[in-house]
């Protein structure tokens, strides 16, 4: 049994990571700013999960968890997330996404705690320059928050060098499934689709990304978290194919039927108003390394994902369908 920390354990990744802890016996401190309702109905079923309240950006509240109780490694899935979130406060993405992550760095290696699996992002590749990239991709993000999780991956680095912190990367692309707070897609469609609304979007059909639903997202996680040795300190997360805007949407019409959905040819933009934030080129994320070293496999291509996520949302949703 592991004592595990996960920060943004209230978050949309973090519960799903803690519950998968806790399901296979290892004990779980979810830290967040707040305890949502699915976390609330965790730890009200899990004995083995303590929840902390705090900030990763308070000093003071990160040190004295690490003290009280020490884990033998941290999952770290705190952070301001998404390129929309950055642009309207790249301030505050700094402050919490390099800032709070520096707090961390700094009470592990005064406490003793030396493995910390990093929720990092494809985002810090910027503009995919193929179809399908490798961790060896150059690594030039555009946005905030990208460049914010590449800060993180470099102190890591510095931190490992200097007083032996093991941190690992794990860039992971659009992850999605039940819990998703964020109004994007394949949430949207979802949503729209379950619910008997029409949806329209008016450009972004030829988008095509590296979806990556939840239980891939978690078993990487654990699969770099139980890995003796790392070769590496980075690793590709993903379903390791793209699929397009418009390709989701036919695949939720086909899923649901009678769903009203669409999406208009057109540059994709992160949001629907002129000044929406731009959105670079993506595409797959080759997961040959984390196959070799990890063991992981990812199970869910876009088809499987969706028809899981719709199952999963289907029965609060009083569509008829």
């Amino acid at each position: 049994m592991a004592n595990i920390l996960v920060t943004g354990g209230a978050g949309f990744i973090g519960v799903a990571v803690a519950r998968a802890l806790l399901e296979r016996g290892d004990r779980v401190t979810a830290f967040d700013l707040r305890v949502g309702p699915e976390l609330a109905a965790l730890a009200e079923a899990q004995p083995e999960l303590s929840v902390a309240l705090g900030e990763v950006t308070e000093w003071q509240s990160v040190a004295a968890l690490m003290q009280a109780n020490p884990p033998d490694a941290v999952v770290h899935c705190a952070a301001i997330v998404g390129v929309i979130a950055s642009v309207q406060t790249p301030a505050r993405t700094f402050q919490v996404n390099v800032g709070g992550t520096i707090n961390l760095f700094e009470a592990m290696r005064l406490f003793g705690v030396k493995r910390l699996i990093h929720m990092s992002s494809e985002e810090t590749y910027g503009d995919f320059q193929a179809p399908l990239i490798d961790e060896e991709h150059p690594q030039k993000p555009i946005m905030a928050y990208g460049i914010s999780k590449l800060a993180v991956e470099h102190l890591g680095r510095s931190y490992d060098v200097q007083y032996g912190l093991e941190v690992v990367n794990l860039r992971t692309c659009w992850a999605y499934g039940p819990g998703l707070s964020r109004a994007r897609v394949p949430k949207t469609m979802v949503d729209a689709a379950l619910s008997g609304r029409p949806l329209h979007l008016s450009a972004g059909a030829e988008m095509a990304v590296d979806h990556t639903y939840i239980d891939d997202v978690v078993a990487g996680i654990l699969a770099a978290l139980d890995q003796d040795r790392h070769p590496f300190d980075a690793y590709n997360i993903g379903s390791g194919q793209a699929t397009s805007l418009a390709e989701i949407a036919e695949i939720v019409k086909a899923l649901v039927p009678g769903a009203d959905i669409s999406v208009a040819a057109g540059e994709y933009r992160h949001g629907d108003t002129d000044n929406s934030a731009h959105a670079v080129r993506k595409g797959a994320l080759d997961v040959s390394r984390a196959r070799e070293v990890l063991g992981f496999e990812p199970r869910f291509d876009m088809r499987r994902g969706l028809a899981a996520y719709i199952e999963a949302e289907r029965p609060s949703r009083n569509t008829g369908a």
